[in-house]
């Protein structure tokens, strides 16, 4: 099956840039570029692509709230959309996964690792860059409104859920999970699900943020130890 992707990036080398990494793979397609969010959003419409590959910062309307429409919208249902980023656009990227973008990368990404997060968003599964999820958390436990959950809540994980929570802390997918800890991609999938559900969190960014503030996660640099 080939993968119909989208890219919305305001500069038009980075977007050649992108086609031409991508289009390296058998089982992906660009099939449009748009230059603003505006043009992201009706472009997505018009050819319903597996995957958005959403810049931030572009004329008009931007990534985020482009990315708010594209995933709110009952036309476009199935989309994924991966937001592009530098580690200065963190807070951005916060607001962008709580709109539903099912992750985020650096723009000077490996071309390998860029086909392969497109492959692994298609799949289903949440991507969180490595590089980028220890500055988010960093910048994000301790925010009014993300508060950990109660210990009772931790307590209701089996062992097996709280090694998997570890891991999505480290930014690994739900196939290196499962690689690590000798299972599926999709047994992994489950007890990642399973995890969320008994810890309330809203999404796999979330669920990192309970991680290191549990202590389920090694610490960070310059965040204290939750008490």
């Amino acid at each position: 099956m080939t993968i119909r992707v989208l890219l919305a990036d305001d500069q038009t080398l980075v977007r050649a840039g992108f086609r031409i990494l991508l289009e390296r793979a058998d089982d992906i397609e660009v099939v449009a570029e748009a230059a603003d969010g505006e043009e992201a959003v009706a472009l997505t419409h018009a050819h319903r692509p597996d995957v958005v590959l959403m810049d931030v910062r572009m004329p008009g309307t931007d990534g985020l709230a482009a990315t708010r429409r594209i995933l709110a919208d009952e036309r476009t249902p199935d989309v994924k959309v991966i937001v592009l980023t530098t580690f200065d656009l963190d807070r951005y990227v916060f607001t962008a996964l709580h709109a539903g973008a099912s992750g985020f990368l650096l723009k000077d990404i490996e071309p390998d690792t860029l086909r392969q997060a497109v492959r692994t968003v298609f799949a289903g599964d949440a991507l969180l860059a490595p590089q980028v999820t220890r500055r988010l958390i960093a910048t994000f436990v301790g925010r009014p409104g993300d508060s950990a959950p109660q210990p009772d809540l931790w307590t209701a994980l089996t062992d097996r859920e709280r090694q998997v929570v570890s891991l999505v802390a480290e930014g690994l997918t739900n196939q290196e999970i499962g690689t690590r800890l000798a299972m599926s991609p999709a047994t992994a999938k489950t007890h990642v699900n399973r995890a969320m559900t008994k810890l309330r969190a809203r999404d796999r960014a979330q669920l990192v943020v309970f991680a290191y503030r549990s202590g389920l996660a090694g610490g960070l640099p310059g965040v204290p130890p939750q008490s």
